[in-house]
């Protein structure tokens, strides 16, 4: 197609972009038939799955470490995938989404008796910073990954350096918003497995002070950093006069005023690589002497929600809702006794 002018012009490659989700689609329902998936989720996620191979090629070719495969894209399909926070989001879909789709499929896919441990492997963080940092999340959170993507897509492509070279296969990008939107809310509406209930182990560890919660004092002191942080480099974002703006824009993270826009989204993967990347202009790079710093503060507020997450996997007691069970009544604390779950 590099060297087909006819399979070049901007409509023909967003029909090209439609048939070919329409055959990886059917390719998809035809070899199932005779085993038909579960759960129609199956298919969204083969159909990602796909599309996240192309996101990696992309990456790949923009950084020349392969070549000839997408350059009649890049020419006249989505120009702005040849920028450095969209290369690197391209390198976040084609990898990080990738394993996860595939994990959603496995557990699709494999017999009922391996439920509980499908729902491990299954139950990754996925937010991708908002969205989109890596927490240990269940599978409706993993949604909103993709639905903040694209909107970081659908949203910075207007205002920025290239909302003037938008071709007809950006509009692709919608039905990557649309259809991970429906499964959010499909899946918010299923009904719960087995609703968690806490017992003696709840009732005892949300009757204490939070003070005498180290671990738990220590995550709050760090979110509220991590709000410190946000709310900074949001007001940097939005052009604040503000001394401390100016400072930290200067030199900390010129790249949050690069002019293609994205880096005011701010998605955390790309936003770090993309401040590092070849593509981005020197002048909005992270300076040398603070290079560190701000890679340690990047990747501490990367880290805080991926600790907390952790914190509510491992222990959920203080979060559950307390429901004693008959006899249980001015009873004492007891480990045995405790139970999380209403079937148990």
């Amino acid at each position: 197609m590099n060297n087909i002018p006819e399979f070049q012009e901007p409509y023909v490659i967003l029909e090209i972009g439609v048939a070919v989700l329409v055959v990886v689609f059917l390719f998809y329902f035809f070899i199932t038939r005779s085993n038909p998936p579960k759960d129609a989720f199956f298919f969204v996620f083969a159909e990602f799955s796909f599309t996240c191979v192309i996101d990696l090629v992309s990456a790949l070719e923009y950084d020349g470490i392969i070549s000839g495969f997408m350059e009649f894209y890049q020419k006249t399909g989505e120009p702005y995938l040849g920028t450095a926070y969209a290369i690197m989001m391209c390198y976040w879909d084609g990898i990080a989404h990738f394993i996860m789709y595939l994990m959603m499929i496995s557990r699709i896919t494999d017999s009922p008796q391996n439920k509980a441990e499908n729902r491990l492997k299954a139950s990754v963080v996925g937010i991708s910073n908002c969205i989109h940092q890596c927490h240990q999340i269940k599978l409706v959170c993993r949604q909103h990954v993709v639905v903040l993507i694209e909107l970081s897509y659908t949203y910075r492509n207007v205002p920025c350096k290239y909302g003037s070279e938008i071709r007809p296969a950006f509009w692709l990008n919608f039905v990557f918003l649309v259809i991970p939107a429906w499964g959010a809310i499909t899946l918010f509406r299923r009904p719960k497995d087995r609703p968690l209930i806490g017992g003696y182990n709840a009732q005892h560890a949300q009757s204490m002070k939070l003070i005498w919660r180290p671990l738990d004092l220590i995550l709050v002191l760090l979110l509220l950093v991590a709000m410190a942080f946000t709310i900074l480099r949001g007001l940097v974002a939005l052009d604040s006069p503000l001394e401390a703006c100016s400072i930290y824009l200067r030199h900390y993270e010129p790249y949050l005023k690069d002019p293609v826009g994205y880096p005011r989204v701010m998605c955390q993967w790309a936003h770090i690589g993309g401040s590092l990347h070849p593509r981005t202009a020197a002048p909005f790079r992270i300076p040398s002497d603070t290079l560190w710093f701000v890679l340690a503060a990047n990747l501490l507020y990367t880290a805080i929600p991926i600790l907390v997450a952790f914190r509510v996997h491992s222990n959920p007691y203080f979060f559950l809702k307390i429901s004693p069970f008959p006899g249980q009544t001015g009873l004492p604390y007891s480990e045995e006794k405790d139970t999380k779950y209403k079937d148990k």
